[in-house]
């Protein structure tokens, strides 16, 4: 019976889905053939819009112990259609195909074991399938397989980094009815991670998980407060509840602006963990922008706990604690990143439009004991060529206690149409 519940959010949104087009499609024959405009429907079709990206990225790994460096040339392929709005309600499919080109590394499912990893594995499959209505004031209501990113994907993200996007087989309701307050809740019964389904152990994990953020406006910037509730029945060590609050805010300051973020959390177990655990997390995080430079610093702890770190398995990782994603997964006895970055935004070079550059480097740490997990330096340069984007980017990983010295480059386009 509780596999029959997971198949529903998907199958109930596919079915609605494809009665409401054949409505349509019906509707439009019946009104065609009485010669009654359809008014409702031909705005709903003629604000129908085919969705299309292709993505090309080159990326290598050298990585100390493996035998061999890992060359990837790799490239996504998402395609799909979102209607126009009938009765507040509108559907939307995509489809996604994962390639390569040059398949010298690890893609986790191809069994090349002897070289570095690159998690963009070959795979077709649905991307997105929802229902998405507005009928409620001030509600949306999305149904079925989507995207969802909380705040700034600590979190909850889509890992849109990788080739294969992470989505939810979710119901989801965001409402702002009272005042200012913002709420936004999500039922997850499955997670399509980026492995895809050939991988043996983590390609989707099932439960019944329940993410709930709230924010409102305040005069020191947007405070959120939060609760994860995280069941996933293929990996029980992952499933964790997690409370905790982020204010974030921006304020003039002399010719520039800051920003800034705190943060704290508390994560326990939950679910169908066999373990029993308790850990903290906190932020600190500022930046300083001013005639297009912006410098800033930062410090991140995920507590460490004598049985289980804290841990985000829903977040979008590779976007914190540097772009080696060396710490996917939070080591037993926590870790510590202080962090400091620069960056310049120098704006239109010939063709290129939005030229930007950034560098970070990050110290590592144990939270728990005296432990040096070494130390990463990120560069990337970006860019617009038209409606394409270009994304040069560099990693290079210096272990100490933890880990293996490990050098990353990337270089890739997206072609939006």
């Amino acid at each position: 019976m509780k596999n029959i519940g997971k198949l529903n959010l998907l199958t109930t949104s596919l079915l609605a889905g494809t009665i409401m087009t054949s409505s349509i499609s019906g509707l439009a024959y019946a009104e065609e053939a009485k010669a009654a405009p359809p008014a409702t429907i031909k705005e709903a079709l003629s604000a129908s819009k085919a969705l299309f990206n292709f993505r090309l990225r080159y990326e290598g790994v050298d990585q100390d112990g493996l035998n061999n460096s890992a060359d990837a040339l790799t490239y996504r392929i998402r395609a799909g259609l979102e209607t126009g709005s009938y009765k507040n309600t509108s559907f939307l499919i995509d489809f996604e195909h994962i390639g390569d080109l040059v398949d010298d590394f690890n893609s986790t499912t191809n069994g090349k074991g002897t070289y570095p990893v690159v998690a963009d594995p070959n795979v077709t499959e649905l991307n997105r399938l929802q229902l998405t209505n507005k009928s409620l004031p001030d509600t949306t209501i999305v149904l079925g397989r989507q995207r969802i990113i909380m705040d700034d994907a600590r979190f909850v993200g889509n890992v849109g980094w990788r080739q294969n996007e992470q989505t939810f087989d979710a119901l989801r309701v965001t409402n702002e009815s009272i005042g200012k307050l913002k709420l936004d809740a999500a039922y997850v019964n499955r997670v399509n991670r980026i492995f895809g389904d050939e991988h043996p152990t983590n390609g989707h994990w099932t439960g019944d998980s329940y993410l709930i953020n709230a924010s409102h406006p305040t005069p020191l910037g947007n405070l959120t407060g939060f609760a994860y509730l995280i069941d996933a029945d293929e990996a029980s060590a992952a499933s964790s509840q997690t409370v905790g609050a982020r204010l974030a805010g921006k304020k003039d300051a002399g010719a520039g602006k800051l920003s800034y973020a705190f943060s704290y959390a508390q994560q326990e177990d939950y679910g169908s963990s066999n373990l029993d655990y308790s850990a903290d997390y906190y932020l600190l995080d500022a930046a300083y922008g001013i005639q297009g430079f912006v410098f800033g610093a930062g410090y991140e702890v995920l507590g460490g706990d004598d049985q289980r770190a804290f841990n985000t398995p829903f977040a979008t990782l590779h976007k914190f604690q540097g772009w080696n994603d060396k710490f996917l997964v939070t080591p037993t006895n926590g870790i510590e990143d202080l962090y400091a970055k620069i960056g310049y935004t120098l704006g239109d070079a010939g063709p290129l439009k939005g030229l930007k550059f950034l560098a970070l480097y990050h110290d590592f740490s144990a939270e728990t004991g005296s432990a040096d997990y070494g130390s990463e330096l990120n560069f990337v340069a970006s860019a617009k060529l038209g409606s394409h984007a270009l994304t040069l980017k560099y990693s290079d990983y210096n272990a100490n206690d933890f880990s293996t010295d490990t050098s990353k480059i990337w270089a890739s386009i997206d072609f939006a149409f």
